[in-house]
């Protein structure tokens, strides 16, 4: 073990073992953890008889544990037999020696243990686990067992339908339960440091989260749009009570699908964040530049890792100006329409059965397939404010530590401009910096309609 992995380990059981720490009931588990499969390993080195069950029970968590692990339990309600097989796949993140360190402390020489499984990482020196290790933990040598977990681990089990821990495939020609088994990242990180840290945009993940300071009351939008918004707000706060507690999972698709369609600057994407904020959920707008490739296969790839990565977490992807990806299909011309359509008809795939809001933003609708929209459980419009709109929006987005100069009507600006919201956010923004570089609070007339000139330019308009 490395002196860092060394160092982590023992900071984790110094914190864990203070009083009233929040990990302690983690620091229990692995304790009985390490306890059911030492017991396991002596008692095959020794040739004893071995029965099926578990060679442990686990301690179910206090009532009032509120920590991240013991909450997690008492929420999918884990029994022995999964609390053993999350922390088997949970171990080499907390202790890079563990497996190691058993194996040696009862055979002491021993090199590896095939009757164990695991693998060796390729920068991870410590022992990795495998489906072979979660037989050999939870089954030992009772065949009828180890044919019962194989097929649990080859999706029946619940941690394995809800990709908690994953069975990760093996190299080509070696036996299915070779493959490593592996923990969700975010879950893994949420026990160790008591919250996930948010995933990097990257290839695997090619997606930004989205953050906002506004609340409901900053937005301004037409009523029939805010109801809208309330619906997907209902429905991301109570969608598993309809499903789960009400039965209707059986009945009604996983998931939910939204399409906002509208002008640019509008308030799409300022409306996912809020949405996302009110409701406790992580947003992430995903970075379509990222994501398709004029390779063929690439661009599935790319979307099949973002998607896997999602499933189940909770989250809300955005896919901001989703027309490149989500536009119209063409007619088979030649080998690129072909492609083209395929990664369409793959989208309209993963889209159908993921579990958690999808939002796509598009400014114009019929921009968007059909075939695509019909999957919409809602179309939310995002229309160019109106006159009384305008005038909202120009009053909330002004700084409070400015004022206008004297005789200057926001109403008459509000009413003779047509603008959008990020326009007027844009104007403002250019008129508070006018006033701060004359070293002064007062927000001038003549600013604004520079400003207002300034975006009218952006837009090939004419005053």
């Amino acid at each position: 073990m490395s002196s860092m992995a060394r160092q982590r380990e023992s900071l984790w059981i110094e914190n864990s073992t203070r009083a009233g720490d929040d990990r302690s009931c983690l620091h229990r588990a692995f304790e009985q953890f390490e306890a059911a499969l030492e017991r396991r390993l002596r008692a095959h080195l020794q040739q004893e008889t071995q029965q099926a069950a578990p060679p442990a029970a686990m301690d179910a968590p206090d009532p009032e544990d509120d920590s991240p692990y013991g909450c997690f339990v008492k929420e999918q309600q884990l029994d022995d037999e999964s609390q053993l097989l999350l922390l088997l796949a949970f171990a080499p993140w907390l202790r890079p020696g563990f497996f190691d360190r058993i194996v040696q402390k009862l055979q002491t020489g021993a090199g590896d243990y095939p009757q164990f499984g695991g693998i060796r990482g390729k920068q991870h020196r410590g022992f990795l686990p495998t489906g072979d290790s979660a037989l050999f933990l939870l089954a030992g040598d009772d065949l009828a067992e180890r044919l019962r977990w194989q097929k649990l681990l080859s999706g029946e089990h619940s941690l394995i339908r809800k990709q908690i821990v994953h069975l990760d495939d093996p190299i080509d020609g070696d036996p299915p339960m070779s493959g490593r088994l592996l923990i969700d990242a975010d879950l893994a990180e949420s026990f160790i440091s008591g919250k996930p840290r948010p995933p990097r945009r990257s290839l695997r993940f090619p997606a930004q989260k989205l953050d906002t300071g506004m609340e409901w009351d900053d937005l301004v939008l037409p009523t029939r749009t805010m109801a809208e918004i309330r619906d997907l707000q209902a429905w991301v706060q109570h969608g598993n009570v309809l499903l789960d507690d009400w039965q209707m999972r059986r009945k009604l698709r996983p998931g939910c699908r939204a399409l906002f369609y509208g002008p640019p600057g509008t308030g799409k994407t300022v409306t996912a964040s809020v949405l996302g904020k009110v409701t406790g959920r992580d947003v992430f707008r995903v970075d379509l530049s990222m994501v398709v490739s004029k390779y063929i296969g690439e661009t599935e790839k790319n979307l099949a890792a973002l998607f896997d990565r999602a499933e189940h977490k909770d989250w809300i992807l955005f896919f901001d100006e989703a027309d490149a990806l989500f536009g119209k299909r063409t007619q088979v011309r030649d080998a690129h329409d072909r492609y083209a359509n395929q990664e369409v008809s793959f989208l309209l795939q993963r889209i159908e059965t993921f579990g958690g809001l999808i939002i796509l933003a598009s400014n114009l609708a019929g921009n968007v397939d059909e075939s695509f929209a019909r999957r919409f459980e809602h179309l939310v419009h995002f229309p160019l404010p109106r006159p009384n709109e305008r005038l909202l929006i120009w009053k909330k987005g002004l700084p409070p530590a400015a004022s206008l100069e004297a005789g200057l009507d926001l109403a008459l600006i509000a009413n003779r401009y047509e603008l959008s919201g990020g326009m007027i956010m844009n104007v403002i923004r250019y008129v508070a910096l006018q006033a701060i570089s004359r070293d002064e609070q007062v927000l001038r007339q003549q600013d604004f309609l520079d400003g207002i000139r300034r975006e009218y330019a952006k837009e090939n308009k004419l005053e």
